[in-house]
C-alpha cells in the first residue's frame, strides 16, 4: 500500500506545480500559450505516476470515492508547503480546519472497511 501513496504524492507535487508553476517561473507577460505548454509538460509526469497509483490502489480493493478522499489530503499536504515556500504566502489557521475537515471525509469513506 506504501508505494501507490508515494506515487500518488509525487503525482500531487507534479500536479501543484503544473497547475501554479507558471506564476514563478515565467514572466507575468508571457503569452498564455507558453503557460498552457509548460503546464502540460508538467502534468506529463504527474499522469505518468497518478495512473499506477489509482491502478494499484484499485487492484488493492480500494473504491474510487476512497482514493479520490485520499487524493484530496495529499493535495493539500503538497500544496500548503507549496504556497509557503515557494510562494512566499503566510501560513493561516484556516488551512488547518480545512486539513480538519477533510480527515473527516477519510473517516466517513474508510469507515466501513
Amino acid at each position: 500500500m506504501f508505494f501507490p501513496l508515494l506515487l500518488l504524492i509525487l503525482a500531487n507535487c507534479f500536479m501543484t506545480l503544473a497547475w501554479y508553476g507558471h506564476l514563478k517561473f515565467l514572466p507575468h507577460d508571457a503569452p498564455l500559450w507558453q503557460a498552457i505548454l509548460l503546464s502540460w509538460v508538467i502534468a506529463l509526469f504527474e499522469y505518468s505516476l497518478m495512473i499506477p497509483a489509482t491502478k494499484l490502489l484499485a487492484q488493492q480493493g480500494w473504491a474510487i470515492g476512497q482514493m479520490k478522499i485520499t487524493q484530496e489530503v495529499v493535495t493539500l499536504l503538497v500544496f500548503v508547503p507549496f504556497m509557503i515556500f515557494l510562494f512566499k504566502q503566510p501560513f493561516k489557521l484556516d488551512y488547518l480546519w480545512a486539513g480538519l475537515c477533510l480527515l473527516g471525509c477519510v473517516y466517513f469513506v474508510f469507515r466501513n472497511q
